[in-house]
């Protein structure tokens, strides 16, 4: 199951960071001056559910690995816009293994191996001033592996920078999924039902929206271009999902994830005007 948490966790680290540097907006276009790629590495630890509807709650070790500024001469350029900016770029995820073994309300399920998203995320960042700014967030991501479909995120967030190496956000999410992919972890087939004894409605979960959130992040950049980056999540299943005897009669609709990391920002040369 570490390796359940370790690849889920992936999730709240996905490749596309914010438009701005997080110490200020200012600041900025010192970051990016004379530079073609900002990327940002690191490592965190957050605790999160056991897997998607659990109410146990295990740490996991996660990568930290962001870009928020981009620029190919004579091309285009994302990122590091002092008013507003809008960035584009990957976003993936792994849901780790599901195994009746380790819980044992899940008796008579079948296990459900890893499945993998990839996709894209964009952001549309507004910076009214060098304190206050606001962000849209959208995500879509095709699924493959043990569950296949299509799921998205969208969202946004009010940030504040109250200090120039301190910023903070705070906004809500919503997910959705096909059929496909809501029916592999919250569907009970007639056989499951009939191998847990019962315990167990056979149950058909259909796609559309199937949680909403709330997520607030906090960086403080302790030394120049080194971070220490903490956040809290909290979730709540509804419609099919909510009412799937997986989360209804065994797990929880509310679900918190809370990680901590640390990361450093690297700035590179890539094209020589």
């Amino acid at each position: 199951m570490i390796r359940l948490l370790a690849a889920s966790a992936i999730a709240g680290s996905v490749l596309m960071a914010h438009a701005v540097s997080p110490a200020s907006a200012a600041d900025t276009p010192k970051r990016t001056d004379g530079a073609d790629l900002v990327i940002e590495l690191g490592v965190g630890g957050q605790v999160q559910p056991r897997y998607p509807g659990a109410r146990d709650l295990l740490f996991a070790p996660y990568p930290i690995i962001s870009m928020s500024y981009l620029r190919l001469p004579g091309l285009f350029e994302l990122g590091g816009g002092p008013k507003t900016a809008f960035t584009i770029g990957p976003s993936f995820r792994v849901i780790g293994e599901r195994d009746p073994a380790d819980e044992p309300g899940l008796a008579g399920t079948r296990k459900l191996d890893a499945t993998y998203e990839a996709g894209i995320k964009a952001a549309y960042e507004f910076n009214f001033d060098p304190i206050y700014g606001a962000e849209v967030i959208g995500e879509v991501r095709g699924a493959f592996g043990e569950a296949s479909g299509v799921v998205g995120t969208v969202g946004a967030d009010v940030i504040a920078r109250p200090m120039p190496m301190l910023e903070l956000r705070l906004g809500p999410r919503a997910n959705l999924a096909s059929s496909d992919y809501v029916g592999t972890y919250f569907s009970v087939s007639p056989d499951e039902s009939v191998a847990s004894g019962g315990r167990l409605d056979a149950y058909d979960a259909n796609g559309g929206l199937y949680s909403v959130g709330l997520k607030a992040s906090a960086r403080y950049e302790f030394k120049p271009t080194w971070f220490l980056n903490a956040n809290a999540g909290y979730e709540r299943f509804v419609g099919d999902a909510k009412d799937s005897p997986i989360v209804s009669s065994v797990g929880d609709a509310n679900q918190f994830t809370v990680g901590l990391g640390l990361s450093k920002q690297f700035t590179l040369d890539l094209f020589r005007d």
